[in-house]
C-alpha cells in the first residue's frame, strides 16, 4: 500500500472499485465528510487521480492497488486496516466485473468464471474478512443492486449480480439486531464504463452523474 495523508482521521472508510465511476464518487465523497479513505482498485493510474482530487479538496487517502480477486491480497489488506486502525467504519463495495453480453447458450467459460469469481466469491470473502472490523466500530457496509437477471444477453452479469446481492440480502438479515449495519442501494442510471459496454449507443447526457448519487446514497445513511 503506498499512502498520501496527514493526520489519522476519526472515521475509516474502505472503497473497493474506487478507481472510477461510483466508486470513485464515493471516495471523493467520503473524504470531503472527513473520513479517511482506503482505495482499492487495480488501476493505478485511476487512484492516483482520484487521490490528486482527494488531496486538492483537503481530504486524505490511502491507495491501495490491488486485485480483489486475489484472496491473499485481501487478507493483507484486511490485516493492515486491523493493524493501523483496528476497525472500520464503512465499506462500500463497487467492484464488479462486467462480462460481454452473450446469448446463454454462448457464454464463454471464461467469462463465466471470472463473473462468478469478482462478484459472488470475493463478496463472500470479504464479508468473512471484514465483518469483525466493521462490527467492532459500529460500521456499515453497502451494495449496490443492479437487477439484470431475465434480460435478454445479460446471463452472466444478471445471474452473478443477482447472487451477489442475494448473499448481502442474507447479510443483511443475519445483522439486523448485532450489526454491522448492511445497506443496500439501487443507483439510478449513470454514464459509468460499465453501462457504456451495456448500453453503447445510449444518449449519456441524460443520466444521473456518479458525483450526484453518491452524495444522494451518503445522505442516506
Amino acid at each position: 500500500m503506498s499512502e498520501h495523508d496527514q493526520a489519522k482521521t476519526p472515521k475509516v472508510a474502505l472503497v473497493t472499485g474506487a478507481s472510477r465511476g461510483l466508486g470513485a464518487a464515493l471516495a471523493e465523497s467520503l473524504a470531503a465528510r472527513g473520513y479517511h479513505v482506503l482505495a482499492v482498485a487495480r488501476t493505478v493510474g485511476g487512484l492516483e487521480e482520484l487521490d490528486d482530487r482527494i488531496r486538492a479538496a483537503g481530504g486524505q487517502a490511502t491507495l491501495a492497488p490491488m486485485d480483489v480477486g486475489e484472496a491473499a491480497a485481501m487478507q493483507q489488506m484486511a490485516q493492515a486496516i486491523a493493524g493501523r486502525w483496528g476497525g472500520l467504519d464503512l465499506w462500500a463495495h463497487c467492484a464488479i466485473h462486467a462480462a460481454p453480453m452473450s446469448p446463454a447458450p454462448h457464454i464463454e467459460g471464461r467469462d463465466w468464471s471470472k463473473s462468478m469469481l469478482i462478484n459472488v466469491e470475493v463478496t463472500r470473502g470479504l464479508i468473512a474478512l471484514l465483518e469483525p472490523l466493521l462490527r467492532r466500530n459500529g460500521g456499515t457496509s453497502l451494495f449496490f443492486d443492479d437487477p439484470r437477471e431475465g434480460q435478454k444477453f445479460f446471463g452472466v452479469y444478471g445471474a452473478t449480480k443477482a447472487a451477489q446481492i442475494a448473499l448481502a440480502r442474507t447479510w443483511q438479515a443475519e445483522t439486523a439486531r448485532m450489526g454491522p449495519r448492511v445497506v443496500i442501494d439501487s443507483p439510478a442510471p449513470m454514464p459509468t464504463a460499465v453501462r457504456a459496454r451495456f448500453f453503447p449507443g445510449e444518449d449519456r447526457s441524460q443520466l444521473i452523474s456518479c458525483k450526484a448519487e453518491a452524495e444522494r446514497i451518503l445522505s442516506a445513511l
